[in-house]
């Protein structure tokens, strides 16, 4: 029986904390088991009210998304400015280096990439991709045609069950779309608190192990217009994506993902509530109860607790974040440990 083929996720993804230091080439060394070279970057300063910095090497450095807001994409060198052999490199900006300040760098493998013309329905547009198939994760940037059944590969080798799309040259916020919310004819927007709506305009069917599929909407496919997706897929042992459903009290629904959860991004289905981003490094010890949010500028902050497991994580408290009574959240967990390594050794407790 084969529990997982990632013994150590830190070759995939890290979380690193730092200190800016307000200075030119302020390199960010991680502290993993592996050295990881990172393709995809996300900053939050976690003591001020600063946007968050999304940069990869599709894009390359200084390219700046902010998943908290619909802006464009802006040049920006003073922020990430060198991706390195195990961790990155930040200039002055204030969002990623005020002196004295802390961050968070949350950090993901990518490595496989390919470029082309896409497929399906329409006028074939350009696309490239940089993904790991091993960890289930991909960036991708494409040029829609408004076409349903457009195809946009992503090279992931795996089905996609959470996808973030973002206009790269206009200020079209994130259109986000998750299997477990009702299939991807629901969708939410990672920069916005909104509820999960229907609409099969943005992810037009479904998604293979080869391409994403999109509908005619905007939001995703507006023609002429290039985009910018991440991709996440189920891998054992390693990521998932999945729903559960809240209790109300401080002995909260246990959500087995086969692993102890290094990160977790939570939104609520079906209200208007923010996407928590919480993670093992921030707060290493249960209850886990410093957050951050991916649509929000704010400072961490505590909205409740919540336990990481040897095997998955359970709510605390009584909250909306993550544990209203009869509410579905959505979730998206990667892995610090497997639960069970690929030779069938069972990993210790946190």
């Amino acid at each position: 029986m084969a529990y997982t083929e990632i013994d150590d996720p830190s070759a995939y993804f890290q979380t690193t904390l730092y200190t800016g230091n307000g200075g030119a080439d302020h390199a960010i060394t991680n502290a993993g088991n592996s050295d990881l070279q990172p393709d995809m970057v996300w900053i939050k300063n976690r003591d001020a009210a600063d946007s968050h910095v999304l940069v990869d090497s599709l894009r390359g450095v200084g390219k700046v998304l902010t998943p908290d807001t619909a802006a464009p994409q802006t040049d920006d060198a003073d922020t990430v400015d060198a991706f390195q052999s195990d961790g990155f490199r930040v200039d002055a900006d204030v969002k990623v280096n005020t002196n004295n300040e802390k961050y968070v760098a949350w950090q993901w493998k990518g490595g496989t990439t390919a470029s082309g013309t896409t497929g399906g329905s329409g006028t074939g547009k350009p696309y490239a991709y940089s993904a790991s198939p091993a960890s289930g994760f991909s960036v991708v940037t494409f040029t829609g045609n408004a076409t349903a059944g457009h195809l946009i590969p992503h090279g992931m080798g795996k089905v996609p069950k959470m996808i973030h799309v973002k206009s790269i040259a206009n200020d079209n916020g994130w259109t986000s779309g998750v299997s477990v919310a009702g299939g991807f004819n629901d969708h939410a927007y990672l920069y916005l608190a909104n509820a999960f709506g229907t609409d099969a305009n943005q992810f037009g069917g479904t998604h293979t192990t080869t391409n994403i599929r999109l509908g005619t909407g905007t939001g995703t496919n507006e023609n002429n217009v290039t985009r910018y997706a991440m991709c996440f897929a189920d891998v054992p042992g390693y990521q998932k994506i999945g729903e559960y459903v809240g209790n109300g009290n401080a002995d909260g629904t246990f959500i087995n993902t086969g692993f102890s959860p290094a990160f977790l991004m939570i939104k609520q289905a079906a209200a208007s509530n923010d996407w928590f981003m919480i993670d093992n490094k921030r707060e290493p010890f249960n209850p886990n109860n410093v957050q951050l949010v991916a649509n929000g500028t704010g400072a961490s902050t505590n909205k409740g607790d919540l336990d990481l497991l040897s095997n998955g994580f359970k709510p605390r408290s009584s909250n909306a974040a993550w544990n209203e009574n009869n509410a579905v959240y959505i979730y998206l967990a990667i892995a610090e440990n497997p639960f069970t390594t690929s030779t069938g050794i069972p990993t210790t407790a946190r």
